[in-house]
């Protein structure tokens, strides 16, 4: 089966850099823009299933590409973005500001705590894997023929996906990069799992 991880496109919270976790917010002109690009990107794809996060910014984006495939778009919880607590819609200066504390613990090592109120990236990975394995389970074929599986989420519940596939501890998944419409690839089968493209935004670039 082969998995095409798609990250939402821009809200204003992305544009200004705020913290971003489960507050539900629109994509922006920009955003709808690049969800279009994303779709474009992926219409010529044999596209068995859709699945997004909850979220608004996820699920327009996922319905953008579910246009060009006569799909519809599945709703799982568990593709939703980490729950930021108290530090939800915080600038980076507003955070040290407010809860240094948790930043300076947060950067030393970003598995070992939560935000404040909300929850840590082990209970976070937990959630998202589930989430994988159930559309892994529905769509691996095994011998049959491999389906193709689009994946609408955010950020850090594709970077602890990989991060899982992979082996990288969760203590590192911030040294990974993960733009807006981009498109992360994994092929899982019955014996190993294979990253074959990561943050892919060429298309962002015509």
């Amino acid at each position: 089966m082969r998995l095409i991880l798609a990250r939402h496109g821009q809200t204003d919270w992305n544009k200004e850099r705020r913290i971003q976790g489960r507050t539900d917010l629109d994509l922006n002109e920009t955003g709808r823009a690049q969800a279009e690009m994303l779709a474009q990107a992926l219409k010529d794809e044999t596209v068995h299933a859709i699945y997004s996060s909850p979220l608004t910014r996820a699920r327009d984006t996922a319905e953008a590409i579910a246009r060009f495939h006569g799909a519809q778009v599945t709703v799982l919880d568990g593709l939703q973005e980490i729950d930021a607590g108290e530090v939800d819609g915080l600038t980076y200066l507003e955070m040290w500001e407010q809860h240094n504390e948790f930043l300076r613990q947060w950067i030393d090592d970003c598995s070992s705590i939560a935000p404040p109120g909300g929850c840590s990236l082990p209970e976070l990975q937990d959630e998202v894997w589930g989430a994988i394995q159930h559309i892994v389970r529905k769509h691996n074929a095994g011998a049959g023929e491999p389906q193709t599986v689009v994946a609408v989420a955010h950020f850090f519940p594709i970077v602890i996906t990989v991060s899982k596939v992979l082996s990288i501890p969760l203590s590192e998944c911030r040294r990974l990069r993960m733009d807006v419409a981009s498109i992360t690839t994994l092929e899982f089968d019955t014996h190993i799992t294979v990253l074959t493209s990561w943050n892919d935004t060429c298309h962002l670039r015509r």
